[in-house]
């Protein structure tokens, strides 16, 4: 992909999408939702049926799922406008493990049983694809999958799976998971119901992580057979774009943070807002952010109508987006000073959330070096 020519697109929102984003930001800005983020996080489930029952009602857990299975038949842009809303919150719970990951890896693998299952909200999934390493998250797959003689194993698909992921969203409360691991052909797919992960602590107290240990777990093989190494890479990128989607929105919300406190703020008998300091980080900040939600416009607008960019559009989107959320997130506190650092404010969990989303799906590091190579050609 030496001499790539990245396009130039002139991206506004539709109608139709501005109105699914008011929708979106008067159900989440009810006075009840702060009071249900920090509720969830000393709740081990992480969620309440409550309040699943009322988002399914909403009609987005079928978002992304075909109209001919029961779902709603957006793409990946109005998928950003749903993410970047529930980053600003942020959302706990399972619509981005079940609705977005195993949504769109249920698409991908032609799952069309999963996809109604999962468009009606009765069954929620979650994935699991890389293991312990740094890097690319499909080169770390060291769980393998063994076929079971005829007449063993038919009502999991006769498989069985060996190894452990020791990070996978909501693996502790799904009802299935879409797992990675080696066979004899290369990498495949394979469902595994009722997961029951171990849960674990995570950095960010707003979203559960659970550690999967399969130890000759049953399973059914899923997608079409052979090397399933490139489709399960196209459902990372689009996974990970959705998630810096929602790292967008965490930063949004903290930007306005920031600038709301300053203005309110008084020192030296004036607003911080007017110490050209504070005047600095706000404009640093409002900079990043711009950045990375255009890099993540281009990059889901690239994957939706499969231009010839997609792959460096979400390489360039994970290594920067993380970044500047960061930077955003942490100015956020240091605005707050000492109060940004309390329970008494969401600026911690924002920074929480968007660390956390580094690493999940590629990080900054290997999605650079990606980007290098997509570009340049390998060194």
């Amino acid at each position: 992909m030496s001499g790539l020519v990245f396009p130039v697109v002139d991206f506004t929102f539709s109608a139709e999408q501005e109105a699914l984003r008011d929708t979106v930001r008067t159900f989440l800005a009810r006075s009840e939702t702060n009071a249900y983020v920090r509720a969830m996080i000393d709740d081990d489930r992480g969620y309440t049926d409550e309040w699943w029952s009322s988002v399914s009602a909403l009609g987005w857990p079928s978002a992304l799922v075909p109209e001919a299975l029961g779902g709603a038949g957006l793409g990946m842009v109005d998928l950003v406008v749903l993410q970047e809303e529930m980053g600003k919150i942020p959302l706990p719970g399972p619509f981005f493990s079940s609705s977005v990951a195993a949504t769109l890896a249920a698409i991908r693998l032609g799952e069309e049983g999963l996809q109604s299952d999962l468009a009606s909200g009765d069954r929620r999934g979650t994935v699991a694809f890389g293991e312990v390493g740094s890097g690319d998250p499909l080169a770390s797959v060291a769980t393998t999958a063994r076929p079971l003689a005829p007449g063993t194993g038919a009502s999991a698909g006769g498989w069985e799976l060996n190894g452990v992921k020791p990070v996978v969203v909501d693996g502790h409360a799904a009802d299935f998971v879409i797992v990675a691991a080696q066979t004899s052909d290369g990498l495949a797919a394979f469902v595994v119901d009722d997961p029951q992960g171990e849960l674990v602590p995570a950095l960010d107290v707003t979203r559960k992580v659970a550690r999967l240990a399969l130890d000759a777990r049953p399973a059914r093989r899923v997608g079409p057979s052979g090397d399933q190494t490139a489709l399960l890479a196209r459902v990372g990128d689009d996974i990970a774009v959705a998630l810096c989607a929602e790292t967008v929105g965490a930063g949004e919300r903290a930007l306005n943070m920031a600038i709301e406190y300053s203005k309110q703020r008084v020192q030296f008998d004036r607003p911080i807002a007017t110490f050209q300091a504070i005047k600095h980080k706000i404009v640093d900040m409002l900079h990043q952010l711009e950045l990375a939600r255009v890099g993540t416009h281009w990059a889901a607008w690239a994957s939706q109508v499969d231009d010839p960019s997609r792959q460096p559009a979400a390489a360039a989107c994970k290594a920067f987006v993380a970044e500047a959320a960061i930077m955003v997130t942490a100015e956020n506190i240091q605005v707050h000073g000492g109060v940004g650092f309390t329970w008494d404010l969401d600026c911690h969990l924002l920074f929480r959330r968007v660390k956390q989303n580094d690493v999940l799906f590629g990080n900054q590091a290997w999605n650079r070096r990606r980007l290098a190579d997509l570009v340049l050609g390998p060194a």
